[in-house]
């Protein structure tokens, strides 16, 4: 196990080439991350690892990868697609135009959930779905669209489970162990890199989902991260983190309005 001084030498070191901030992470989470790269590579001295990051760039991109992927699936928490295939799209589907804003999306499954659910209600033609990641490696992979065949029969019962009807095969052609997700999906996406440590909000959104990204944050992050949310969503938009956020009272009781026992809060002022 690396030490708390040398996960601190690490993130000031990164921050001084690379200008990039893991100050604000949880250091519990981070420090296990780091840990499980610094083995996995083979290194027995933290001074050959923390001089391979400072000398070699791809190595110190690949780390910061690691670092930042989260798990995802499509449909995760069936009960959560249900909420917003019931209660939410409803609401946002007397709107002329829908942004939603999927903050961390990971490799994509989710946003490909999301565009499903729209299909289904008949607004995809009116939305538009922006997907953000910091890692720009699972962008590269969430804009593609294709994912593990053998991954289908789970994200097929999280489907049917969240109150989907259809033949879930209708989404994707199969080939080769692989799943690509419909063109007419993706048509409504934008991807774009965007950090949340460090960048603004960059339009107003009626629905943004975070979800069980800020578990990553310590507290000051998580509150600025909330704050950056509340700047980017409108007047009666809808905030959705994950499960294992644990962050309510970061959230203004005043301004935003908790839907049903999802955590998925209404901004109404």
């Amino acid at each position: 196990m690396i030490e708390d001084i040398e996960l601190e030498t690490l993130i000031n070191d990164v921050y001084e080439y690379y200008g990039f901030d893991f100050g604000s992470y949880s250091k519990a989470s981070l420090k296990r991350r780091v840990n499980r790269i610094f083995h996995l590579d083979g290194f027995t001295h933290f001074h050959d690892f923390l001089s391979k990051v400072r000398t070699d760039p791809e190595y110190y991109k690949k780390m910061v990868d690691e670092i930042t992927v989260n798990v995802t699936e499509m449909f995760r928490d069936p009960s959560f697609y249900m909420v917003l295939r019931k209660e939410i799209l409803p609401l946002l589907g007397t709107k002329p135009f829908i942004r939603i804003w999927h903050a961390g999306c990971s490799t994509g499954e989710e946003v490909y959930s999301m565009a499903i659910l729209l299909k289904e209600a008949g607004l995809l033609h009116k939305s538009i779905l922006y997907a953000t990641d910091v890692n720009a490696t699972v962008l590269e992979t969430a804009k593609k669209g294709i994912f593990p065949l053998r991954m289908i029969k789970d994200y097929a019962d999280n489907y049917r489970d969240s109150g989907g009807q259809q033949d879930f095969s209708n989404f994707y052609i199969a080939n080769y162990g692989f799943a690509k997700f419909n063109e007419d999906l993706a048509e409504k996406m934008v991807f774009s890199q965007h950090n949340l440590v460090s960048d603004n909000s960059f339009n107003e959104f009626d629905l943004i989902l975070c979800r069980n990204v800020l578990i990553y944050f310590d507290n000051k992050l998580q509150q600025r991260v909330i704050n950056l949310f509340d700047d980017s969503l409108a007047i009666l938009g809808f905030l959705a983190l994950g499960t294992k956020e644990t962050i309510k009272y970061s959230i203004s009781t005043s301004k935003y309005k908790q839907i049903e026992k999802e955590k998925i809060w209404r901004k109404i002022k």
